[in-house]
């Protein structure tokens, strides 16, 4: 299979020789094996997926380490937490670096055991499925941010994004462009995989019942996150619903993008909203089997946005940087509009608010950034540039600070 150079791989480098150990998460299958194995082809492995590696690290971690020397890779390291206390003795008694890389798919349960024996001690890199960049051969590495400097860095490696709604139906796992693999075979198998490795794990539930909790969620990417409406239709309880989703974002399957929140936005609603992390799984749960059909659907607003945001998310996560307190979406009744107003993002930096539009038109209007101007509220932040991400061919100034930018800029 032909490997997929990553845009994580330079700062992954980088944390591993200023770190005594690196913990690297992500979903299953979006390639923390396959990258580590390719760039650090030093390291000893050992995979917490074999049980019985599983048990000489519980039961006798010393012999574990002396068949496992350093430095060592440790793939699914959260399916045997005990081993991160042996792994502190061993960086606290060493001046070393990079003696570690553990790597797993459960990421809030994983933290949590870092948390709890690694702090300060440990690097944390997520790595997602590829991104647009990756995807074609684009080297430009910085996050996504609507600045002046931004889009002058972003204009110098500018290429077309052709053929987009295959790409967002196909999704974002490396299998899928490593070898001709049959979409359905592919995500089917995914699934049951998932199924049966992660969720037997984590909840008691049979495996149908969670499935169609999933495609009821997938029905629902990039809308506000109702527990009520998911509880009924799938029929279990609603704190079920709330256990179920924390178990989806735990494992990368979805994000829960916060609301915006300042005392200046009283009437801000309070409400998070639930994107799947990969477009193409959403499509195989809810039976869109085409770019075309999913193209021409009443959901391929949803879905383009939900495509968007995650590329906008893999923008952090390839640069090393943490997007859960930059990213943000608002939505709010304000007192001069009869209705409620909605900026899909709110992007956070150096004191600014950039708000972003995502709309699947080649034709956008200056009135969709109307719902702007709430952010001149917040005393102790500026408005930055607003964009409406959409299908445009190319920048075209909308108003003096509001572009309308082709996705080719995330």
């Amino acid at each position: 299979m032909a490997y997929i150079e990553r845009a994580i791989t330079s700062v992954l480098k980088e944390r591993v020789t200023t770190s005594k150990c690196l913990l690297l998460t992500g979903a299953r299958q979006v390639g923390k094996s396959t990258l580590v194995k390719h760039v650090f082809p030093e390291f000893h492995r050992a995979n917490f997926d074999d049980r019985l590696t599983r048990l000489q690290a519980r039961e006798e971690p010393k012999l574990f380490f002396l068949n496992n020397p350093r430095p060592l890779f440790i793939d699914e390291v959260q399916k045997e937490n005990s081993i991160l206390e042996e792994i502190k003795q061993i960086v606290d008694d060493s001046d070393q670096r990079g003696e570690f890389i553990l790597s797993g798919s459960q990421k809030l349960e994983l933290m949590k055991g870092v948390s709890e024996s690694l702090a300060g001690r440990v690097s944390v890199m997520e790595l997602t499925g590829l991104s647009l960049r990756e995807i074609k051969g684009i080297s430009f590495n910085h996050h996504f941010i609507p600045s002046e400097e931004y889009l002058r860095e972003r204009e110098k490696e500018l290429r077309p994004y052709s053929n987009i709604w295959k790409i967002i139906h196909k999704g974002s796992y490396p299998e899928l462009y490593d070898v001709d693999r049959d979409w359905q075979d592919y995500y089917s198998s995914y699934v049951a995989t998932y199924l049966e490795r992660d969720i037997n794990e984590l909840i008691a539930a049979d495996s149908l019942t969670f499935t169609k909790f999933m495609t009821s969620v997938a029905a629902r990417t990039g809308e506000m996150l109702n527990y009520a409406n998911i509880a009924g239709e799938v029929g279990v309880s609603e704190p079920t619903i709330k256990n179920w989703i924390s178990v989806l974002e735990r494992t990368g399957i979805v994000y829960i993008l916060q609301p915006y929140s300042s005392s200046a936005l009283a009437r801000a609603i309070k409400t998070p909203k639930i994107y799947f992390r990969d477009t193409g799984l959403a499509c195989y749960l809810t039976r869109w089997l085409s770019p075309e059909t999913l193209m021409n659907s009443a959901v391929a607003g949803n879905m383009f946005e939900t495509f968007v945001v995650s590329e906008i998310l893999k923008s952090y996560s390839n640069e090393g940087r943490d997007y859960r307190f930059s990213i943000f979406y608002y939505r709010g009744k304000d007192k001069r509009s009869s209705g409620e107003n909605e900026i899909d993002l709110v992007i956070q930096e150096d004191g600014k608010l950039y708000p972003v539009e995502i709309k699947m038109t080649g034709n956008p209007k200056a009135d969709m950034g109307a719902a702007n101007q709430v952010l001149d509220k917040i005393p102790d932040k500026k408005r930055g540039t607003g964009v409406i991400l959409c299908l445009i061919n190319k920048k075209t100034y909308l108003r003096e600070n509001l572009i309308a930018l082709p996705i080719e800029y995330i």
